[in-house]
């Protein structure tokens, strides 16, 4: 007896409940979401082996406002579950292997100034203020920012260990291996830990709370109605939350902090993506930059003859 082919709907359908178990739960509330508002209503009522690739590229070249990244997400689902139906010889050929993803759009950072920080700071109130703060100092993603607890603060060595992180009230380790890490608290980040204390230290769980609740956050969604209501106020260009951690990396970098240290400290592999994002930004903001190697230099000497000598008397002298 001949298989039925299934209608795209229901191949989607079978094909998140085989995923279930083994994907993160806001993973998965993603996959059912494109599911249902995008690829039920284009190809739902479509057989399987009817869907086209020129189908897929036609549908794709008319969505609008809509980013690259979001569009290759939407995607994930139906390449799943054609390449499943591949394999198990439901479909004879699979039209997603000549979709290629789309290039993702690469956004420049757009930090604060300290001056603008100044303005956000004295602006925010309360408890909204010491994690603004807090951000602005570390770096953390609001994810991370929320789920951090009192006790992963290390008061004796001044630092802050990221181990997990808080999405769609859903906690669960960090992005990446190197993203769980120790942080050094910096003056302003133990600040804004110590304003905090008395609104959370007692209960001895998360350390940030909503200021009108007064109880942890669970997602990003009222972060940004308060984080929108300090801009209004503060008559600050409106940035996402997002800029704090840019800001973080530019302050540091800025001040001659080494460039690993700085990438480990957001949570970075290598320093890779520091080198990418902020290196052109590192020469052109502090005046002195190679005031170090004119001092070398000045020790070692302009005789070509005396460089080596002198040089290694400069460089035993200076280290």
């Amino acid at each position: 007896m001949e298989q039925k082919v299934p209608t795209v709907k229901e191949a989607l359908e079978s094909w998140l409940v085989s995923i279930e178990k083994q994907t993160a739960s806001s993973t998965l509330r993603d996959y059912k979401s494109a599911v249902r508002f995008h690829l039920i209503p284009t190809f739902g009522s479509l057989p399987l082996d009817k869907l086209s690739a020129q189908a897929v590229r036609t549908w794709i070249s008319g969505l609008k406002d809509i980013t690259h990244k979001r569009i290759n997400n939407i995607l994930v689902p139906l390449r799943g579950t054609l390449g499943d139906a591949f394999h198990d010889g439901v479909i004879d050929r699979n039209p997603m292997d000549r979709i290629k993803n789309l290039p993702l759009e690469t956004r420049e950072p757009d930090p604060f100034t300290p001056e603008e920080v100044g303005l956000i700071l004295q602006t925010a109130e309360g408890t909204f203020r010491n994690l603004i703060q807090f951000a602005f100092w570390t770096g953390l993603r609001t994810s991370e920012l929320i789920a951090l607890e009192w006790g992963d603060v290390d008061w004796k060595r001044g630092s802050v260990f990221v181990r997990r992180a808080i999405v769609r009230n859903v906690t669960k380790e960090t992005k990446t291996k190197a993203g769980m890490r120790e942080i050094k608290l910096l003056d302003p980040a133990r600040e804004a830990l110590d304003a905090q204390k008395e609104h959370s230290l007692l209960s001895g769980g998360r350390i940030f709370t909503n200021p009108i609740t007064r109880k942890p956050w669970n997602d990003d969604t009222a972060i940004m109605r308060h984080w929108q209501s300090v801009f209004r106020k503060a008559g600050v260009r409106y940035r996402n939350p997002y800029q704090t951690r840019h800001t973080y990396a530019s302050l540091l970098l800025s001040a001659g902090e080494n460039p690993m240290w700085v990438a480990s400290q957001m949570g970075h592999a290598d320093w890779g993506m520091i080198r990418k994002r902020y290196g052109r930004r590192i020469p052109s903001v502090d005046p002195s930059v190679g005031e170090k190697a004119n001092r070398v230099a000045q020790k070692i000497g302009p005789d070509g003859d005396n460089m080596v000598t002198e040089g290694n008397k400069g460089f035993s002298k200076i280290s």
